[in-house]
Protein backbone atom coordinates (compact mmCIF):
# COMPACT_ATOMS: atom_id res chain seq x y z
CA UNK A 1 0.00 0.00 0.00
CA UNK A 2 0.93 3.91 -0.62
CA UNK A 3 -0.15 6.68 0.88
CA UNK A 4 0.68 10.07 -0.60
CA UNK A 5 -1.42 12.34 1.16
CA UNK A 6 -0.87 12.10 4.54
CA UNK A 7 -0.52 14.74 7.63
CA UNK A 8 1.97 14.29 10.44
CA UNK A 9 -0.04 16.49 12.83
CA UNK A 10 -3.47 14.65 11.77
CA UNK A 11 -1.81 11.70 12.85
CA UNK A 12 -0.40 12.02 16.08
CA UNK A 13 -1.43 8.69 18.21
CA UNK A 14 -2.66 9.68 21.65
CA UNK A 15 0.02 7.47 23.39
CA UNK A 16 2.83 9.00 21.48
CA UNK A 17 1.00 12.20 22.60
CA UNK A 18 1.33 11.13 26.10
CA UNK A 19 4.82 9.87 25.86
CA UNK A 20 6.05 13.71 24.90
CA UNK A 21 3.09 15.51 27.12
CA UNK A 22 4.86 13.96 30.46
CA UNK A 23 8.22 13.86 29.23
CA UNK A 24 7.61 17.89 28.47
CA UNK A 25 5.25 18.86 30.91
CA UNK A 26 3.00 19.75 28.78
CA UNK A 27 -0.59 20.65 30.14
CA UNK A 28 -3.59 17.90 27.84
CA UNK A 29 -6.53 17.77 28.69
CA UNK A 30 -6.75 13.78 29.81
CA UNK A 31 -3.50 11.60 30.16
CA UNK A 32 -5.84 8.14 29.47
CA UNK A 33 -5.65 7.36 25.61
CA UNK A 34 -9.08 6.11 25.71
CA UNK A 35 -10.02 9.98 26.75
CA UNK A 36 -7.54 11.64 24.87
CA UNK A 37 -8.59 10.37 21.77
CA UNK A 38 -11.76 12.04 22.06
CA UNK A 39 -9.96 15.31 21.69
CA UNK A 40 -8.14 14.38 18.66
CA UNK A 41 -11.36 12.60 16.35
CA UNK A 42 -13.22 14.32 13.97
CA UNK A 43 -16.28 15.06 15.56
CA UNK A 44 -19.74 12.99 14.14
CA UNK A 45 -21.17 16.07 13.67
CA UNK A 46 -18.19 17.92 11.65
CA UNK A 47 -19.83 20.79 9.63
CA UNK A 48 -17.28 21.84 7.81
CA UNK A 49 -13.61 21.90 6.76
CA UNK A 50 -12.99 25.00 9.19
CA UNK A 51 -14.32 23.02 11.79
CA UNK A 52 -12.49 19.94 10.96
CA UNK A 53 -9.16 21.77 11.27
CA UNK A 54 -10.02 22.55 14.94
CA UNK A 55 -8.57 18.98 15.45
CA UNK A 56 -4.90 20.23 14.69
CA UNK A 57 -5.23 22.40 18.29
CA UNK A 58 -4.04 19.36 20.32
CA UNK A 59 -1.25 17.96 18.48
CA UNK A 60 0.46 20.68 18.03
CA UNK A 61 1.19 21.57 21.47
CA UNK A 62 3.69 18.26 21.39
CA UNK A 63 5.25 18.94 18.06
CA UNK A 64 7.46 22.34 19.26
CA UNK A 65 10.69 20.73 20.36
CA UNK A 66 12.92 18.62 18.51
CA UNK A 67 12.15 15.49 20.73
CA UNK A 68 8.61 15.54 20.17
CA UNK A 69 8.44 15.66 16.15
CA UNK A 70 11.19 13.08 15.59
CA UNK A 71 9.07 10.90 18.05
CA UNK A 72 6.04 11.76 16.61
CA UNK A 73 7.57 10.85 12.89
CA UNK A 74 9.09 7.73 14.21
CA UNK A 75 6.34 6.54 15.81
CA UNK A 76 3.90 7.37 12.67
CA UNK A 77 6.22 5.46 10.44
CA UNK A 78 6.46 2.65 12.56
CA UNK A 79 2.79 2.27 12.75
CA UNK A 80 2.72 2.50 8.93
CA UNK A 81 4.87 -0.29 8.68
CA UNK A 82 2.68 -2.60 10.65
CA UNK A 83 -0.20 -1.44 8.53
CA UNK A 84 1.75 -3.12 4.99
CA UNK A 85 2.78 0.36 3.48
CA UNK A 86 5.87 0.09 1.61
CA UNK A 87 5.89 3.96 0.57
CA UNK A 88 4.38 7.27 1.80
CA UNK A 89 5.18 11.31 1.29
CA UNK A 90 3.96 12.89 5.08
CA UNK A 91 3.00 16.50 4.89
CA UNK A 92 3.49 19.33 7.30
CA UNK A 93 3.76 22.88 7.98
CA UNK A 94 6.92 23.88 9.42
CA UNK A 95 5.72 27.23 10.00
CA UNK A 96 3.28 25.93 13.21
CA UNK A 97 6.26 24.38 14.83
CA UNK A 98 8.44 27.88 16.13
CA UNK A 99 6.53 28.56 19.74
CA UNK A 100 9.35 27.06 21.71
CA UNK A 101 12.05 28.60 19.63
CA UNK A 102 12.56 26.12 16.85
CA UNK A 103 13.48 27.50 13.07
CA UNK A 104 11.67 25.98 9.96
CA UNK A 105 15.13 24.23 9.29
CA UNK A 106 15.51 22.96 12.40
CA UNK A 107 11.70 21.76 12.45
CA UNK A 108 12.61 19.83 9.07
CA UNK A 109 16.03 17.97 10.41
CA UNK A 110 14.06 17.25 13.63
CA UNK A 111 11.39 15.21 11.44
CA UNK A 112 13.59 13.68 8.79
CA UNK A 113 15.58 12.22 12.23
CA UNK A 114 12.76 10.45 12.95
CA UNK A 115 11.95 9.61 9.58
CA UNK A 116 15.62 8.25 8.81
CA UNK A 117 15.73 6.70 11.67
CA UNK A 118 12.50 4.57 11.30
CA UNK A 119 13.47 3.46 7.82
CA UNK A 120 16.44 1.99 9.49
CA UNK A 121 14.45 0.22 11.52
CA UNK A 122 12.09 -0.99 9.34
CA UNK A 123 11.06 -1.74 5.54
CA UNK A 124 9.21 1.40 4.76
CA UNK A 125 10.35 3.84 2.09
CA UNK A 126 9.42 7.72 3.11
CA UNK A 127 9.37 11.08 1.86
CA UNK A 128 8.79 14.80 2.97
CA UNK A 129 6.37 17.39 1.57
CA UNK A 130 6.76 20.45 3.32
CA UNK A 131 3.32 22.81 3.09
CA UNK A 132 2.89 26.23 2.90
CA UNK A 133 -0.18 27.79 4.94
CA UNK A 134 -3.09 29.90 3.79
CA UNK A 135 -3.34 32.52 6.27
CA UNK A 136 -3.56 36.31 6.17
CA UNK A 137 -0.14 36.99 7.73
CA UNK A 138 2.27 34.84 6.89
CA UNK A 139 3.14 35.25 3.48
CA UNK A 140 7.14 35.59 4.59
CA UNK A 141 6.80 32.22 6.43
CA UNK A 142 5.72 30.51 3.51
CA UNK A 143 8.29 31.75 1.15
CA UNK A 144 10.83 30.56 4.08
CA UNK A 145 9.10 26.98 3.93
CA UNK A 146 9.98 27.19 0.02
CA UNK A 147 13.47 27.98 0.40
CA UNK A 148 13.64 25.13 3.30
CA UNK A 149 12.08 22.98 0.88
CA UNK A 150 14.53 23.41 -1.65
CA UNK A 151 17.43 23.14 1.28
CA UNK A 152 16.74 19.65 1.65
CA UNK A 153 15.41 18.65 -1.82
CA UNK A 154 16.33 15.39 -2.91
CA UNK A 155 17.35 14.97 0.86
CA UNK A 156 14.45 13.66 2.65
CA UNK A 157 12.13 16.44 0.89
CA UNK A 158 10.14 15.92 -2.53
CA UNK A 159 7.48 18.69 -2.77
CA UNK A 160 6.36 21.64 -1.22
CA UNK A 161 1.91 22.25 -0.84
CA UNK A 162 -0.78 24.53 0.31
CA UNK A 163 -2.92 23.81 3.01
CA UNK A 164 -5.65 25.05 5.34
CA UNK A 165 -8.84 27.01 5.57
CA UNK A 166 -8.95 27.05 1.27
CA UNK A 167 -12.73 28.95 1.00
CA UNK A 168 -11.20 31.50 3.22
CA UNK A 169 -8.05 31.91 2.01
CA UNK A 170 -8.36 31.55 -1.95
CA UNK A 171 -5.99 29.94 -4.09
CA UNK A 172 -5.04 33.03 -6.24
CA UNK A 173 -3.84 34.70 -3.48
CA UNK A 174 -0.41 32.57 -3.34
CA UNK A 175 0.50 33.01 -6.71
CA UNK A 176 4.05 34.57 -5.26
CA UNK A 177 4.72 31.39 -3.33
CA UNK A 178 4.33 29.05 -6.22
CA UNK A 179 6.14 31.48 -8.70
CA UNK A 180 9.41 31.18 -6.10
CA UNK A 181 8.64 27.24 -6.20
CA UNK A 182 8.98 27.09 -9.99
CA UNK A 183 12.22 29.40 -10.20
CA UNK A 184 13.74 27.23 -7.46
CA UNK A 185 12.59 23.54 -9.50
CA UNK A 186 10.73 22.29 -6.47
CA UNK A 187 7.64 19.99 -7.22
CA UNK A 188 4.36 20.83 -5.71
CA UNK A 189 0.79 19.66 -5.19
CA UNK A 190 -1.98 21.87 -3.95
CA UNK A 191 -4.79 21.32 -1.58
CA UNK A 192 -7.99 22.43 -4.01
CA UNK A 193 -11.25 21.86 -5.15
CA UNK A 194 -12.06 20.52 -1.25
CA UNK A 195 -14.00 23.19 0.18
CA UNK A 196 -13.43 25.72 -2.48
CA UNK A 197 -15.08 25.72 -6.14
CA UNK A 198 -13.26 24.15 -8.92
CA UNK A 199 -11.78 27.54 -10.06
CA UNK A 200 -9.49 26.80 -7.03
CA UNK A 201 -7.75 23.35 -9.15
CA UNK A 202 -7.68 25.50 -12.52
CA UNK A 203 -5.58 27.93 -10.16
CA UNK A 204 -3.44 25.24 -9.30
CA UNK A 205 -2.94 23.73 -12.36
CA UNK A 206 -2.19 27.47 -13.66
CA UNK A 207 0.66 27.49 -10.84
CA UNK A 208 1.95 24.12 -12.33
CA UNK A 209 0.88 22.05 -9.97
CA UNK A 210 1.94 18.38 -10.61
CA UNK A 211 -0.86 16.47 -8.27
CA UNK A 212 -4.00 18.22 -6.88
CA UNK A 213 -5.07 17.65 -2.86
CA UNK A 214 -8.34 16.25 -2.83
CA UNK A 215 -9.71 17.83 -6.18
CA UNK A 216 -13.82 17.05 -5.95
CA UNK A 217 -14.62 19.98 -7.49
CA UNK A 218 -13.13 18.69 -10.80
CA UNK A 219 -16.37 16.60 -11.25
CA UNK A 220 -18.41 19.75 -12.00
CA UNK A 221 -16.56 19.90 -15.62
CA UNK A 222 -16.73 17.23 -17.98
CA UNK A 223 -13.99 19.27 -19.99
CA UNK A 224 -11.35 20.15 -17.30
CA UNK A 225 -12.13 16.13 -16.39
CA UNK A 226 -10.57 15.30 -19.57
CA UNK A 227 -7.93 17.99 -19.34
CA UNK A 228 -6.68 16.52 -16.10
CA UNK A 229 -6.11 13.19 -17.59
CA UNK A 230 -4.83 14.11 -20.30
CA UNK A 231 -2.34 16.14 -18.80
CA UNK A 232 -1.29 13.57 -15.93
CA UNK A 233 -2.29 15.83 -13.35
CA UNK A 234 -3.04 13.41 -10.01
CA UNK A 235 -5.81 13.81 -8.50
CA UNK A 236 -5.08 12.56 -3.89
CA UNK A 237 -8.77 11.47 -3.07
CA UNK A 238 -8.93 10.76 0.67
CA UNK A 239 -12.79 9.34 1.18
CA UNK A 240 -13.08 9.26 4.44
CA UNK A 241 -12.41 12.72 5.18
CA UNK A 242 -13.84 14.08 2.13
CA UNK A 243 -17.19 12.84 3.89
CA UNK A 244 -16.18 14.23 7.56
CA UNK A 245 -15.82 17.88 6.04
CA UNK A 246 -18.58 17.61 3.38
CA UNK A 247 -16.95 18.12 0.52
CA UNK A 248 -19.42 15.71 -0.39
CA UNK A 249 -22.70 15.01 1.29
CA UNK A 250 -22.18 10.78 1.16
CA UNK A 251 -20.66 7.87 -0.26
CA UNK A 252 -22.98 7.99 -3.01
CA UNK A 253 -22.01 11.64 -4.01
CA UNK A 254 -18.75 10.64 -4.30
CA UNK A 255 -16.81 11.40 -7.71
CA UNK A 256 -13.79 8.58 -7.48
CA UNK A 257 -15.42 5.71 -10.18
CA UNK A 258 -16.52 9.31 -12.53
CA UNK A 259 -12.96 10.26 -12.35
CA UNK A 260 -11.67 6.78 -13.18
CA UNK A 261 -13.94 6.55 -15.90
CA UNK A 262 -12.16 10.03 -16.94
CA UNK A 263 -8.76 8.39 -17.32
CA UNK A 264 -7.88 9.95 -14.46
CA UNK A 265 -4.47 9.65 -12.31
CA UNK A 266 -6.89 9.34 -9.47
CA UNK A 267 -5.13 7.73 -5.51
CA UNK A 268 -6.17 6.67 -2.24
CA UNK A 269 -5.08 8.15 1.04
CA UNK A 270 -6.02 8.72 4.37
CA UNK A 271 -5.18 12.74 4.77
CA UNK A 272 -5.54 12.99 8.77
CA UNK A 273 -5.21 8.89 10.19
CA UNK A 274 -6.00 10.30 13.58
CA UNK A 275 -8.26 12.75 12.83
CA UNK A 276 -10.25 10.86 10.65
CA UNK A 277 -9.69 7.53 12.64
CA UNK A 278 -8.82 5.90 9.42
CA UNK A 279 -6.02 3.54 7.75
CA UNK A 280 -5.55 3.24 4.33
CA UNK A 281 -7.23 -1.04 4.75
CA UNK A 282 -10.56 1.24 6.34
CA UNK A 283 -10.24 3.99 3.21
CA UNK A 284 -10.31 0.94 0.47
CA UNK A 285 -12.57 -1.37 2.50
CA UNK A 286 -15.24 1.74 2.64
CA UNK A 287 -14.94 1.91 -1.22
CA UNK A 288 -15.18 -1.48 -1.36
CA UNK A 289 -18.65 -2.03 0.29
CA UNK A 290 -19.95 1.10 -1.00
CA UNK A 291 -19.01 1.56 -4.08
CA UNK A 292 -17.96 -1.97 -5.34
CA UNK A 293 -15.08 -0.85 -6.57
CA UNK A 294 -13.18 -3.89 -8.64
CA UNK A 295 -9.90 -5.53 -8.03
CA UNK A 296 -8.56 -4.25 -11.24
CA UNK A 297 -9.73 -0.84 -10.06
CA UNK A 298 -7.74 -0.80 -7.33
CA UNK A 299 -4.58 -2.05 -8.73
CA UNK A 300 -5.33 1.02 -11.14
CA UNK A 301 -4.98 3.42 -7.47
CA UNK A 302 -2.46 1.65 -6.56
CA UNK A 303 -0.27 2.16 -9.78
CA UNK A 304 -1.78 5.78 -10.32
CA UNK A 305 -0.16 6.16 -6.91
CA UNK A 306 3.12 4.75 -7.81
CA UNK A 307 3.01 7.13 -10.98
CA UNK A 308 2.25 10.48 -9.63
CA UNK A 309 4.76 9.89 -6.15
CA UNK A 310 7.42 12.71 -6.22
CA UNK A 311 10.54 9.72 -6.36
CA UNK A 312 13.15 9.19 -9.41
CA UNK A 313 11.67 6.24 -11.65
CA UNK A 314 14.10 3.57 -9.78
CA UNK A 315 12.13 4.29 -7.10
CA UNK A 316 9.00 3.55 -9.08
CA UNK A 317 9.89 0.35 -10.30
CA UNK A 318 11.39 -1.25 -7.23
CA UNK A 319 7.61 0.02 -5.59
CA UNK A 320 6.23 -1.76 -8.62
CA UNK A 321 7.86 -5.01 -7.96
CA UNK A 322 7.08 -5.00 -4.58
CA UNK A 323 3.46 -4.98 -4.64
CA UNK A 324 3.76 -7.59 -7.33
CA UNK A 325 2.04 -5.36 -9.53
Amino acid sequence: MIDLHLHLDGSVSPSTLIKIAKKENIDIPSFDESELVKFLECPIDCKSLNDYLTRFDLPGLVMQSKYGLSEIMYDLLSRLNEQGLIYTEVRFAPQLHLKKGLTQKEVVEAVLDGMNKAMKDFPIKAQLILCCMRGEHNHELNLETVRVAKEFLNKGVCAIDLAGAEALFKTYTFNEEFKLARELEIPFTIHAGESDSIDSIKTAIEFGARRIGHGIRAVDDEEFMNYLSKNKIGIEMCPNSNLQTKAVQNINEYPLKTFLNHGMLVTINTDNMTVSQTTIKKEFELLEEQLKITQTEKEKLLRNAVEISFTDEETKKELLRRMWL
